[in-house]
């Protein structure tokens, strides 16, 4: 393994680092392989098979580096994508113990920068500039959500990231006012509760990073705090702030359930159009608030209406489900569905803002039943 390699003494964007957007090239996909039954209590047996379905669409396209805490996770992995038909010469096994698998909020955020590299060019061998792509690894020290106990395995994965590949890695970091004195302090942000149009636009929502009482992520910090790091560290220029997520969503309002970009211009968002419904009345303010959303460069953006599945609930318990929690992948954007009438509506609905690669269903009511989805359970590795 090559030696990690420390960035802490300047930010990503002073180096000329920015978050590409999801639906750009990836090198790879990172998942968390599932071995922890309490998140999906009952149901946990047929886990394994669903992600032998997301690993066989994903991997079409593109490597999958998943995450195994020792050789019998991938005996029992190999065994799943044998039978399910993955190409297995297109899997990379990465031993790191974890407690979770949700790789979005866990797994190593990625940033990218051009950079000159000068040659010689063929045939007159001339001294030729060249410009090449270069990827880091931003650590935004994962804390369970600010919710759970166990999570001291998973924050370290962005660190076994770095080391396998090699990356530099940035600890995103924060000074903060607490009895008036300054204090440097770990900034904490989960992949799924931030969405990014690779140009500079970033939406997120008040309820989960903003609330003063509820699963406070960064004592200490207020939005300014917050925008700065994450203009510092992402390469945002303009925040927007949607109210809420759905109910059933752990996280307190995970963006990846609500609202997510299509490409540099279009986004979706939610809509829940029974007004009896608990999810109506936060999801309509989020609606309300779109309307002023102004992109990177001052233009509106194009919203599209996404549908919510009917309430799906699970021993009592309503689930996070929704439509927007779809994963971009090289050769596919993967849709969790429900068995629901919508299903065929969502599809339809991204199979038209998607017209490069398909748009295919995964069944994900067992799946969501751990209050999370496909795009929880992957992280992009840029090209």
């Amino acid at each position: 393994m090559a030696n990690l390699k420390s960035a802490n003494s300047s930010t990503p964007v002073a180096l000329g680092y920015t978050m590409p957007a999801e639906w750009e090239p990836h090198a790879a996909t990172w998942l968390g392989w599932p071995h922890n039954a309490s998140d999906w209590p009952g149901k946990f047996e047929v886990i394994p098979w669903i992600y032998g379905e997301m690993v066989r669409k994903i991997s079409t396209g593109e490597n999958v580096r998943l995450i195994i805490r020792h050789k019998q996770d991938e005996a029992f992995a190999r065994h799943i994508f044998q039978h399910v038909g993955v190409d297995l010469r297109k899997i990379q096994f990465v031993i790191h113990p974890t407690n979770r698998g949700w790789t979005r909020d866990t797994g190593p955020i990625f940033v990218k920068r051009k950079v000159r590299s000068s040659g010689f060019s063929r045939p007159d061998h001339r001294l030729k500039a060249e410009l090449q792509t270069e990827t880091a690894i931003v650590h935004f020290h994962f804390n369970g959500w600010a919710k759970y106990d166990n999570w001291r395995k998973d924050t370290k994965v962005p660190e076994t990231a770095a080391r396998l590949l090699g990356k530099k890695l940035f600890h995103a970091k924060c000074v903060s006012t607490q009895n008036s004195k300054l204090k440097t302090q770990n900034f904490v942000i989960e992949g799924g509760g931030i969405e990014l149009n690779g140009r500079g636009t970033l939406i997120s929502t008040e309820e989960c990073y903003l609330h003063p009482k509820i699963q406070v992520r960064n004592p200490g910090l207020g939005k300014k705090e917050i925008e700065a790091t994450l203009k510092n560290y992402l390469g945002a220029k303009n925040i927007f702030w949607l109210a809420k997520g759905p109910k059933g969503d752990d996280t307190h309002g995970h963006i990846d359930d609500i609202c997510r970009f299509v490409n540099a211009r279009t986004l979706v968002l939610v809509r829940e159009k029974n007004l009896r419904d608990e999810n109506y009345r936060p999801l309509a303010e989020n609606w309300e608030r779109i309307q002023d959303l102004r992109l990177e460069d001052g233009r509106k953006p194009e919203v599209v209406e996404l549908p919510m599945p009917s309430p799906l609930y699970f021993d009592g318990v309503r689930l996070p489900a929704s439509y927007a929690n779809f994963y971009i992948c090289n050769a596919a954007v993967i849709v969790p569905t429900f068995n629901d009438p919508n299903d065929r509506v969502a599809l339809g609905i991204l199979g038209g803002l998607f017209r490069d690669r398909p748009v295919v269903g995964i069944h994900a009511v067992d799946l969501v039943w751990g209050f999370g989805s496909l795009h929880c359970l992957t992280q992009q590795q840029p090209m």
